[in-house]
């Protein structure tokens, strides 16, 4: 998948039924989350400064690799 150097939204990712199931398999707390609506237009860089303070980095890195794998 191009994630167009981590500058793609997270509503075009959750959108993809096959990276939706990489954040609901990886970080599942994510995918439940009630802002989740509200983060639609967040990057995947974006989220990747944000959540490393509470997702260890290595989860996160989990994610992009998977998504570039798609």
């Amino acid at each position: 998948m191009d994630l167009r150097d981590n500058q793609i939204t997270l509503g075009e990712l959750w959108d993809n039924p096959r990276s939706r199931a990489v954040f609901q398999k990886r970080i599942p707390m994510l995918a439940k989350h009630p802002l989740q609506g509200a983060a639609r237009t967040v990057t995947l860089e974006q989220l990747r400064d944000f959540i490393t303070g509470w997702v260890p980095g290595m989860m996160v890195n989990g994610v992009i690799s998977e998504l570039k794998k798609l």
